[in-house]
């Protein structure tokens, strides 16, 4: 266990999580900011990928898992990624659409940024959200962040205006 919310909880991703993972990353809905829903082969990818973050990092994004019965609900957590050349630690997050709209998105969110300020100790956390996203720019707000740029990544073969909301730690 990562860390725990009044409702959820979150650990490191598993194999096991696969069909979890496809469950969102194959939902074209769920996955309109990243403008395709993925193939197999990327689902694997993508937990891969995490994989690797938990060992070089020591973070990435968890499983986020439902106290009450133990679902998957989506997943949460801290990547190290790039804003206009600066690395920076990203809180994000990608529910599964049966969860969407009852408040799994800002518990995991307020949980992950905590975490990253009392465990990580970490000066500020970001949330880089594509330009079209106005669900998770709310998250975002509600989490305390403001924004503070805009870049344009390159994904997909378009090109998708993002935003980079940002709260510093109270504590640093």
């Amino acid at each position: 266990m990562i860390y725990t919310t009044a409702r959820l909880y979150t650990r490191e991703m598993t194999a096991a999580d696969v069909p979890a993972l496809r469950k969102t990353l194959q939902d074209q809905t769920a996955m309109y900011a990243y403008a395709h829903a993925f193939t197999d082969a990327e689902v694997d990818a993508w937990l891969a990928n995490n994989l690797r973050r938990y060992r070089e990092d020591g973070f990435g994004l968890w499983a986020v898992i439902r106290q009450a019965d133990d679902q998957f609900v989506g997943q949460c957590g801290l990547t190290m990624q790039d804003f206009a050349g600066q690395r920076v630690v990203e809180i994000g997050y990608l529910l599964q659409r049966d969860y969407w709209h009852q408040g799994y998105a800002i518990e995991a969110a307020r949980g992950a940024k905590e975490y990253a300020f009392n465990e990580l100790h970490v000066p500020e956390v970001w949330s880089i959200i594509r330009d079209n996203n106005l669900a998770s720019m709310n998250v975002a707000i509600r989490n305390g962040m403001l924004v503070r740029g805009k870049i344009v990544k390159h994904y997909y073969g378009i090109d998708m205006p993002h935003f980079g909301f940002v709260v510093a730690n109270p504590q640093a």
